[in-house]
């Protein structure tokens, strides 16, 4: 079941803009906010189609995050877009106070988020982001793999009451998912049954993660593969089941090892079945400029690492 069939190449945040255009057609109460980054955030379909419903807030991001939050108090549906920094670094208090306090229904849309930011630099890549806003009390928070999960994260999450955080971004990676998938909030996609290592892996990282299962079984090694799209809620009896069968995990993602994805299944690996874990992530640094590709070789988020992780984590039972 790791032969899979690459139908495109296509950045992530191309599948927001798709599926905020079809949840804006199935429902009138959806809105577009953005902070002047029309463009690269793909909201310009949404903006042509429905320009009574696009409001654009300019480099304004902290009153952004209270309009949208005022805006749900009449019913709407608003979907906040500017990059991931801009959407949870620079605006943490607003969307503590204003959002998630009073659990207002505002979907939090962040673009450009991790290392693939590339050339930008720092300043404008975030890896802390997920930590922060899983931190936060009824915040759902999701990362998903390709295009096409994309497309159908931004479908479910307009169906959802409640705020949430939705994390893409800029490159280009391998659309495998279908279309017609099914997406479940705060259920995990088990991608492959395997007997020797857990890797569970989220956003970018998923399809390395694919792709290093696929090195690993030319050494018999047998992966049983997550995506864990939704860190929070966590899915954690997928992992624990996972962990049970197989004794040793990996966590995958680009992001901080502190408070990511690799913190939420050690928590839960503590608390409920205690499992060697081996993390693959950025390790306690800040980003720079550079490729996407050269960044992701340089920080450890390579097929390369996923599958030494995976070797290592063996060599832990």
């Amino acid at each position: 079941m790791l032969d899979f069939q690459i139908t495109s190449s296509n950045d992530t945040r191309s599948g927001f803009g798709e599926g905020l255009l079809e949840a804006g057609r199935r429902d009138e109460r959806v809105v577009g906010l953005c902070a002047d980054l029309t463009g690269s955030l793909k909201m310009d379909a949404f903006q042509k189609e429905f320009p009574k419903r696009f409001f654009q807030a300019g480099i304004a991001e902290a009153n952004m995050m209270g309009v949208a939050a005022g805006m749900t108090i009449g019913g709407m549906i608003p979907f906040t877009g500017t990059f991931a920094n801009f959407s949870t670094g620079r605006v943490y208090d607003q969307i503590r106070q204003s959002i998630a306090y009073s659990h207002k229904n505002v979907k939090i849309c962040a673009s450009h988020a991790g290392l693939t930011l590339g050339e930008d630099g720092a300043t404008h890549q975030i890896l802390e982001d997920i930590g922060m806003m899983s931190m936060l009390p009824g915040m759902v928070v999701i990362n998903p793999c390709d295009f096409e999960q994309t497309r159908a994260a931004t479908l479910a999450i307009a169906q959802y009451h409640g705020p949430v955080y939705l994390r893409f971004g800029r490159p280009k990676v391998a659309t495998f998912t279908t279309r017609d998938q099914v997406f479940e909030i705060g259920k995990a996609w088990h991608i492959h049954e395997g007997s020797d290592v857990t890797i569970i892996a989220t956003g970018h990282l998923v399809w390395k993660s694919v792709l290093a299962a696929q090195e690993l079984a030319k050494e018999g090694i047998s992966v049983d593969l997550i995506n864990i799209h939704t860190i929070k809620p966590l899915d954690e009896r997928a992992i624990l089941e996972s962990a049970k069968k197989t004794g040793t995990v990996v966590t995958a993602e680009e992001h901080q090892m502190i408070g990511g994805l690799g913190s939420m299944v050690a928590s839960c690996l503590a608390q409920h079945h205690p499992t060697p874990l081996t993390l693959v992530g950025v390790n306690d640094s800040f980003g720079e400029s550079g490729t996407p590709d050269e960044l992701m070789q340089k920080y450890g988020l390579e097929v390369a690492d996923v599958v030494k992780a995976a070797r290592a984590a063996i060599a832990k039972k």
